[in-house]
């Protein structure tokens, strides 16, 4: 994958507010935006690269939703990387800060490519149903385990059952995932400071 990923503020030292504003502690809008960012692009970057290897998406609706799943995926990564050394009640607002900038920037392109609706209520309610069924699935230090990837394959799956790409499954287990996870989980140590 290609894209550019930040996970720092850089900011030029010749002036007093550059030096001030590079020292100041950054809020949580701050983290929330710049994970939120980089889940969205690596999760675009992931649909293109589906793209490129001849994986048909039939309709724009397919496109949005499976990019909404590399993101919902990413999010209950970052959410196991942060549980236990937050409070719950930090790692709670974090989670949800992300969450409502994730659903801001879809609900976006959903308007821009469908039309006026009410894709972030979908959204939400989407990401709480993955979200609740991710946490049944192993994690350790290493990232996601096998049930946990294959959750993600089979949601995608079933968006793109319309095109009968037998090998959803397998590129999204063998390639895209373990891809994602790895430019991600430096983006979560990196932003949250782990």
């Amino acid at each position: 994958m290609a894209v550019r990923i930040r996970t720092r503020w850089h900011r030029s030292q010749r002036s007093e507010r550059n030096r001030e504003g590079s020292q100041r502690a950054k809020t949580q809008e701050n983290l929330c935006s710049v994970a939120a960012i980089n889940i969205w692009k690596l999760a675009k970057e992931a649909f293109t690269h589906m793209e490129k290897e001849n994986f048909r998406f039939r309709e724009d609706t397919q496109a949005i939703d499976v990019i909404a799943e590399f993101c919902i995926f990413l999010l209950h990564i970052a959410d196991r990387m942060i549980y236990g050394k937050l409070s719950e009640e930090a790692r709670e607002s974090l989670v949800n800060g992300i969450a409502k900038e994730i659903a801001a920037t879809i609900e976006g392109n959903q308007i821009d490519l469908l039309g006026p609706g009410d894709y972030k209520a979908l959204f939400i309610d989407r990401l709480n149903e993955r979200l609740a069924n991710y946490a049944e699935c192993g994690f350790d230090e290493n990232g996601p385990a096998y049930d946990f990837l294959r959750y993600l394959a089979q949601n995608i799956a079933d968006i793109m059952s319309l095109s009968d790409d037998k090998w959803v499954l397998e590129q999204v287990m063998d390639i895209e995932a373990p891809e994602l996870v790895q430019r991600f989980q430096p983006v979560v140590r990196d932003v949250f400071a782990l």
